[in-house]
């Protein structure tokens, strides 16, 4: 092999190491985000569950205005 081939491939395996390096981060990033979405699912239900033991009618007549 000459000088250009082994440079070329050196570059070749550098760009991989790069691209392999990214693809784990997204990786990562996309299970920490499947994992905050689940604690925010698991907050939201346990907001709901707290409200179900609310009388009927509580909120109906809420006055907003300023």
């Amino acid at each position: 092999m000459d000088v250009a081939s082994i440079a070329a491939a050196f570059i070749a395996a550098q760009a991989s190491q790069v691209q392999t390096a990214v693809a784990a981060k997204m990786l990562k990033m996309n299970a920490e985000s499947a994992q905050n979405a689940v604690k925010l699912l698991d907050a939201a239900q346990q907001n709901m569950q707290s409200l179900a033991n609310v009388a009927s009618g509580i909120g109906q007549n809420l006055n907003i205005s300023v």
